[in-house]
């Protein structure tokens, strides 16, 4: 039996844990209810999850691919939940209002893209998009790296995102090789990699908010 003969159950692999991924971000959400605040929180993983589903959806349907359409639909749901938690806990609605203005431009733009481009090009030109706009937001907590190493401490960073999604482009990784797609298994190998290397700054540098309450108890 080739590979060809798992697509179907990897691919299912695969989605379910992408929605288990996706799920995760309950967990962050729960943390903003209990403080009552969003500061604090990075908004770009929902955000940029809400723009990022948004144009994996137009591939999936350049692809014809239910698999990864049915993926994306979720993903955009669940994000576009979270991201109106993160509004409504926020202390900065102006800033957060221009946020999803430049990312809802962002979005625009590359849609109207696809509309325009040769159908025989597009599948080629809009799969680079995205697999570049795809590893920069999976990059994008590493924009806190000089924070983490100054106080070694990983609280900034959304480990369960971060967890799941090492999970997730691994899956990913060997679906694209099954289905032999040359941008499905590029950004889901250099998402694994940028992953991995996200979630091993969690060995290194414990996050010290699981330590706060004993030391709390122990000064009174």
């Amino acid at each position: 039996m080739g590979l060809e003969d798992y697509k179907e159950v990897v691919g299912t692999c695969a989605s379910i844990t992408t929605m288990g991924q996706m799920l995760a971000g309950t967990l962050i959400c729960k943390d903003i209810y209990q403080k009552g605040s969003s500061k604090g929180v990075d908004p770009m993983p929902f955000l940029g999850g809400v723009g990022m589903c948004i144009l994996m959806l137009q591939y999936a349907f350049i692809l014809k691919d239910p698999t990864m359409i049915n993926v994306n639909v979720f993903g955009l749901l669940t994000n576009a939940m979270y991201m109106a938690a993160y509004y409504y806990f926020t202390p900065n609605t102006k800033d957060t209002l221009a946020l999803i203005g430049k990312v809802t431009a962002f979005v625009v733009v590359f849609l109207a893209y696809a509309q325009v481009e040769n159908s025989e090009k597009i599948e080629f030109r809009f799969g680079l998009i995205v697999t570049g706009l795809l590893l920069s937001l999976i990059a994008s907590p590493l924009v806190h790296l000089g924070d983490v190493v100054k106080t070694k401490n990983t609280d900034i960073l959304p480990f369960p995102l971060i967890f799941m999604g090492t999970l997730v482009s691994f899956q990913w990784l060997l679906y694209g090789v099954i289905i032999n797609n040359g941008f499905v298994i590029f950004q889901n190998a250099v998402g694994f990699f940028l992953s991995a290397v996200q979630l091993s700054l969690f060995a290194i540098f414990p996050s010290k908010s699981k330590a706060n309450p004993a030391s709390q108890k122990k000064t009174k």
